[in-house]
């Protein structure tokens, strides 16, 4: 059993125990659920640096990144150094986030937040959107074509977009479909950890122009950025370069800076 499976059997669990404490009425009348959202699509398209800062306080790969930074700090200093969005992990057992997390993000700044999570059910999508979140993340190695059918119109049903993020071409090939917003590719394999920037530039080209394309983990530097521009790539995540550096928000500035020189 892979990490990346271990991973799915207790977000259904995780699931499963939720729905039996916080009922999905409670979620659409919190105060955050009718909130307008922001576009990260359009913020990409508009923008020169396309960097999506990540919260990330530790992952299955890499144990603990940082835990010296508050949610606030983090996501305040990523908007003064004028990325286009905010990734927020969520998963509290292999991550070390939460939705409170997201909450706080929501509650400290203006850009476009994305929940980063293993989504699989309606539900987390719901989660999402009362908790602050304007963009889900999708991930096709976990889901079946009508699983992410499903998933994703319910997401835009709710004036949420979608990031779809894939690993290889079979994975973009099943899917591709009009309810997606975004199309990431991981250049993380997600069942052995390994990085190359070689899967991004050999899916690129097989990705639609109808979608932004992002490109995601294994990025340190702004030549891999202006290299991966080349590809047609508009969107760029990066978590731990930043969140391992002694301030994060400072860090993303000074990165953003030299990628306009």
């Amino acid at each position: 059993m892979t990490i990346l499976d271990k991973i799915i059997n207790d977000k259904r669990r995780e699931v499963i125990l939720k729905k039996s404490i916080i009922p999905i009425s409670q979620l659409e009348n919190s105060i955050l659920f009718g909130s307008k959202t922001i576009s990260l699509s359009k913020n990409l398209r508009n923008s020169v640096c396309g960097i999506i800062a990540e919260h990330k306080r530790r992952s299955p790969s890499k144990a603990i990144i940082s835990q010296d930074f508050t949610v606030e700090e983090v996501t305040r200093g990523y908007e003064s150094a004028g990325v286009c969005g905010i990734s927020v992990l969520t998963d509290s057992k292999y991550f070390g986030g939460s939705l409170d997390d997201l909450i706080l993000a929501k509650a400290s700044v203006n850009v476009p937040l994305l929940r980063k999570e293993f989504i699989i059910d309606e539900y987390q999508i719901l989660e999402a959107k009362a908790h602050g979140a304007d963009v889900i993340l999708l991930i096709a190695a976990v889901l079946t074509r009508e699983e992410i059918r499903q998933l994703s119109q319910f997401a835009q049903s709710l004036a949420m977009e979608v990031l779809l993020e894939v690993h290889d071409l079979e994975e973009l090939q099943k899917a591709i479909m009009p309810s997606l917003d975004m199309i990431g590719i991981n250049n993380r394999n997600l069942k052995t950890f390994e990085v190359s920037l070689d899967y991004s530039k050999e899916l690129a080209p097989q990705i639609p122009d109808e979608f932004v394309k992002v490109s995601e983990s294994g990025i340190s530097n702004t030549e891999s950025i202006k290299e991966l521009q080349q590809y047609g790539f508009k969107g760029f995540l990066i978590g731990e370069n930043f969140m391992k550096s002694n301030n994060p928000g400072k860090s993303a500035a000074e990165f953003i800076s030299e990628l306009h020189l």
